[in-house]
């Protein structure tokens, strides 16, 4: 039994890293050879979506809480990319503030702004904030045992919050948010070479999440996250506090978010309150249901598939896309509860049972006569008591 299980584990182990090479391959050699430079940063920034979408898999398909509120945590990632990104132009420049707080009047650099001027200060705070929120607002959900409806619609609350707040700041570009960067950490955004290199740093970045999210699947820790989202009161029982597990994987999913809002800034160029909103927050949901929530790449190609469904579409169609997405939406949750990853075993598993209902139907051939039996003791009795008599 060791062994089996030995040569299992290892041809898990070979299969993953197959389809590692191969996706890196794909992603680092096929990619860059046949896009054009503009669909290759499109694909970036989707990229960056797949990078969200696979933290709310391990959220929400492993944990069962319903994170409609991601673009809070993208936000904050973003925002603070934006922020280093604009200051390290105004220094280029030789001004105080950035061009567009000249524009506005605001001649004195806020307070706020002054720490993310340095580089490292920035990359700190875009690994480490969105995650300290999230685990200041997980430990004020989870331990008050907030799950279901009402967490999802708190999540969306904040979302909300979070958006129209921005949008009534001008210190942060209000409502057309944050653009025009020019330099990326020193190298310039108009140079095709240094757009390739952003594409490949995200696609670095989201191979690296789909290898954590593995891990922790795989884990005793993954274990733990499907008994509570299985039977929470069980776990309880058991001796467990589910809230602290939950808040692992709300940590966990925001601090991809955060990353990938980060990255998300100098690919695009630009964000503003309607990147992070409401909207944005269900869109990353719309892609990880479609895919399979459940699954380790369904999320990360859903949410691939339905952005570059959303581009290509709306380009032909501008206001069907989003009837079209919800009538996806509604078809996936209603319908195919697994995603799209599900189908293949919904019909393999539907052509088994007809297979086997076929075998079991098959008339029998007939039956052979039984063998003859011999005479019984009852049978001998009369022929025993004739030769008695005789004597």
């Amino acid at each position: 039994m060791t062994t089996l299980g030995s040569r299992m584990r290892a041809h898990s182990s070979l299969t993953t890293l197959g389809g590692f090479a191969v996706a890196a391959i794909a992603l680092f050699a096929v990619a860059p050879a046949v896009l054009s430079d503009f669909r290759l940063n499109l694909l970036a920034k989707f990229l960056c979506f797949a990078i969200v979408a696979a933290g709310i898999g391990l959220a929400w398909g492993r944990g069962g809480m319903l994170t409609l509120g991601q673009g809070v945590f993208f936000g904050i990632g973003a925002y603070i990319m934006a922020m280093h990104l604009q200051m390290a132009d105004a220094t280029r420049l030789g001004n105080d503030v950035p061009e567009f707080m000249e524009i506005s009047g605001i001649r004195e650099l806020p307070t706020f702004w002054q720490p993310f001027a340095s580089g490292p200060v920035a990359i700190l705070g875009i690994v480490l904030l969105p995650g300290l929120v999230a685990a200041v607002l997980g430990y004020g959900v989870f331990k008050r045992r907030v799950k279901g409806a009402y967490f999802a619609i708190l999540s969306q609350a904040l979302a909300a919050a979070l958006a129209i707040l921005l949008t009534g700041q001008q210190a942060i570009g209000g409502f057309t948010g944050l653009s025009d960067f020019r330099a990326f950490f020193g190298f310039k955004l108009s140079d095709p070479a240094n757009r390739k290199m952003l594409f490949f740093i995200a696609a670095a970045t989201l191979l690296v999440v789909v290898a954590l999210v593995r891990q922790l699947m795989r884990s005793r820790y993954g274990e733990l996250l499907v008994a509570v989202r299985d039977q929470e009161e069980r776990v309880r029982f058991l001796g467990y506090d589910p809230a602290n597990v939950k808040i692992v994987a709300y940590v966990v999913a925001a601090f991809f978010a955060g990353i990938a809002g980060a990255l998300f800034t100098p690919i695009v160029g630009i964000i503003s309150p309607a990147d992070i909103g409401v909207v944005p927050s269900i869109a990353f949901l719309i892609g990880v249901a479609i895919g399979g929530r459940t699954t380790l790449l369904g999320p990360v190609l859903g949410a691939v598939g339905v952005a570059w469904a959303q581009t290509a579409l709306s380009e032909q169609f501008p206001s069907g896309w989003t009837y079209l997405q919800g009538v996806l939406f509604i078809v996936v949750v209603g319908f195919i509860p697994a995603g799209l990853a599900g189908v293949w075993p919904m019909v393999k598993g539907a052509l088994d049972a007809r297979f086997a209902k076929n075998a079991d139907s098959k008339p029998e051939g007939p039956k052979p006569e039984p063998e003859s039996e011999p005479d019984s003791v009852a049978d001998d009795v009369p022929v025993a008591e004739e030769k008695v008599e005789s004597r």
